[in-house]
């Protein structure tokens, strides 16, 4: 079982899954990679979410960035939000990631900070009741 899970809007994002992967890899910690796009198949996310039993989920997106958002509007489980470097430099999506509604929690790390969203969620794995 993958105690974290990793989604990104886009193969594009590639390189910012590959820095969470590299520190997920290195703690030994169970995880898995989906790529899928909220604005292209919303219907996939919420089944990759539904059946997902990971604890954490990471989100990857660029521009709108509502990839984190929607997972956290599926489940009740942490949600860590990366906003990729984009057309204005990743503040869109940095912004779109920071913005959440009430009742809708959304951890936001750095621009193009994978690495910190795997600390995060390893930090996230270690609290017990």
């Amino acid at each position: 079982m993958a105690d974290i899970l990793i989604i990104a809007g886009s193969k594009s994002d590639k390189e910012v899954v590959d820095k969470a992967e590299a520190v997920l890899k290195e703690a030994k910690t169970g995880y898995a990679i989906e790529y899928c796009s909220f604005h292209r198949e919303p219907k996939r996310l919420e089944a990759i979410v539904k059946k997902s039993q990971a604890r954490v989920y990471i989100c990857i997106a660029g521009l709108s960035a509502a990839l984190p958002g929607a997972v956290a509007a599926l489940s009740d489980k942490p949600v860590i939000g990366v906003p990729v470097s984009s057309k204005l430099g990743g503040m869109d999506s940095l912004l779109s990631i920071a913005q959440m509604p009430p009742g809708v929690p959304v951890a936001c790390v750095g621009i193009d900070n994978g690495a910190n969203a795997a600390y995060l969620a390893l930090r996230i794995l270690k609290l017990k009741k």
